[in-house]
């Protein structure tokens, strides 16, 4: 790659600098939006939806709150056509909710669109041509003049026709592959089909301003948005829209700030489907917004659902790490990460704040309909305790002690690191149970009986090791652990210190089981631990102490 110089710059910045926009830190309200998946995201599809599909998929769209949707282009193809008369005839349209169609600038296409639209309540008729220098030169071969002409004589017959046929219509102009246009000359353009328009306060009109390439930084693509807003007649009558795509990657980012140079209006798809690389994705810029406190008047509480609805409906696969949609992008597989959401969870959970500032969440993943246990803390080979400790505290209840949380990560990990493979919440419990809790072989308590005294507590061991013959031992201890302790001690030569004794409930009812925890030191300063679950408590620890020395 090393032909670089073949490459120039296609767009234009404005003839003045128009920088205001880099003044605002954050979009402060929610755009209209406007979905074009049943258009611009169908026609970029291998296999274009079937007419139950588009129902479907309009029916979706409206519950998550779009109140302005491009349902297609009627003069394309038959199954466009069918599309919209389906909507039409069988009323599925809801009062407020605004449809809108697109046609080129030719006489025949706009005349076939409007008799797609008879019966419609309302619609946006969306009329565009291209005015690039690059469609100018190459492909249109015509002059500024003559694609103004083009520009104006469409405008003119959608006015026209709007007065011709039943319904209530808005109009909207596109001066399409706008980002390769120079700014001045598409204000032209964009004035000029003002002039025959004449919006009202009551019936605005709608200049849409498409990114249909990128070409520059978003900046550029800010600038000359602010231009047109600034410079533009009937300003105050006008929706200044705008429709980015995503050839650079910048297609949120252009958005973005697009809307914080004056667009008032945000044409885009569900995950960024369309040509190429695709538009702008308003489940992200939607979100984004959410994340900063501005409700964006849609509703994505269902995220999971969606994400199925539209993969079922476009055979589009959502990428596991797009933002906010995809299926791992709450997901913490490392030790530390996990460690800090963990911490921060309690925290919350403890201080219950106003605001939300967990470690690594940018969004509480339950307000899109994710499960914290399936969602967020994930185990692989990369885990850590935080992790681990997380998933059994909160899923199964134990709270381990801190350095168990240690070894019972250790163990997990060496598990996935070995199969390869994530381990799901069940399988991290049973790897614990396995490893910690109840383990009776080679040491194994066969009966334990205590007495007081008046120097503490007595108590005989019934016990095998190793397949032995039962031994019984006595031993006295200030405390029944410590007294078991001392005699499978002396029963057996054993060395170790014990060093960590819990216990809590499992449930919170009187017949509930318990669990202990008991930790010792090992000669060599390791810890070994083990766990022990009974109704009663006394049990409970003594298994707990059994498994400690059996995995030491």
């Amino acid at each position: 790659m090393t032909n670089c110089s073949k490459y120039t710059r296609q767009y234009f910045m404005p003839p003045v600098k128009c920088m205001k926009w880099a003044e605002k830190e954050y979009i402060d309200k929610a755009p209209v939006w406007c979905s074009v998946d049943l258009r611009d995201g169908n026609q970029a599809l291998v296999i274009p939806m079937s007419l139950e599909q588009k129902i479907d998929f309009f029916k979706l769209l409206v519950r998550i709150g779009f109140k302005e949707i491009e349902v297609g282009f009627p003069a394309a193809s038959e199954t466009e056509y069918q599309f919209l008369r389906a909507l039409i005839e069988q009323d599925l349209i809801p009062d407020d909710v605004t449809i809108q169609v697109l046609t080129q600038a030719r006489e025949h296409i706009i005349k076939k669109t409007f008799e797609a639209l008879k019966g419609a309540k309302k619609a946006v008729v969306h009329v565009y041509n291209s005015t690039s220098v690059a469609q100018r030169e190459q492909v249109f071969k015509k002059s500024k003049e003559e694609i103004l002409k083009i520009a104006v004589d469409g405008a003119a017959l959608l006015k026209e026709l709007a007065e011709e046929t039943e319904g209530n219509f808005l109009f909207e102009y596109s001066p399409e592959s706008f980002t390769g246009t120079e700014p001045e000359y598409a204000l032209e353009v964009c004035n000029a089909v003002l002039d025959i328009w004449q919006p009202t306060p009551d019936k605005k009109a709608i200049i849409n301003l498409p990114v249909t390439v990128q070409h520059s930084m978003p900046h550029v693509y800010a600038s000359q948005i602010e231009y047109l807003s600034e410079n533009m007649k009937y300003r105050e009558n006008v929706i200044l829209s705008i429709h980015p795509h995503n050839d650079r990657g910048c297609g949120v980012a252009d958005a973005e700030m697009g809307v914080l140079a004056g667009a008032d209006r945000v044409e885009g798809t569900l995950f960024g489907n369309g040509e190429r690389t695709g538009n702008v994705d308003i489940v992200t810029l939607a979100l984004n917004m959410y994340s900063q406190g501005v409700d964006p008047e849609l509703d994505f509480s269902n995220m999971v659902e969606i994400c199925e609805q539209y993969e079922e409906y476009t055979g589009m696969h959502i990428d596991e790490r797009r933002p906010y949609s995809g299926a791992l992008v709450f997901a913490a597989f490392s030790g530390s990460h996990q460690d800090a959401i963990a911490k921060g969870m309690k925290w919350l959970e403890e201080k219950d704040p106003k605001h939300w500032t967990v470690p690594y969440l940018p969004i509480d993943p339950k307000d899109l309909g994710r499960n914290y246990d399936a969602d967020v803390i994930r185990i692989n080979s990369q885990s850590g305790k935080g992790g681990v400790g997380y998933i059994l505290e909160t899923k199964f209840g134990l709270n381990l002690p801190a350095k168990m949380r240690e070894a019972m990560g250790y163990a997990a990990k060496a598990v996935s690191d070995h199969t390869h493979k994530e381990l799901m919440p069940e399988e991290i419990f049973e790897l614990f149970k396995k490893t910690f809790e109840n383990v009776v072989e080679p040491l194994n308590i066969h009966e334990v009986h205590f007495q007081q005294t008046d120097g503490g507590i007595t108590t005989t061991v019934t016990s095998t090791f190793a397949g032995s013959q039962k031994s019984v031992t006595e031993a006295a201890g200030n405390g029944r652990l410590n007294a078991v302790s001392n005699a499978l001690k002396k029963a057996y030569g054993l060395k170790y210190d014990l060093v960590t004794y819990q216990e809590h409930a499992l449930e919170q009812s009187s017949s509930s089981k318990a669990i202990a925890y008991v930790g010792i030191r090992k000669p060599d300063g390791s810890l070994a631990w083990g766990a022990g679950v009974d109704p009663d408590i006394i049990r409970a620890s003594i298994d707990a102490l059994v498994t400690a020395i059996n995995n030491r």
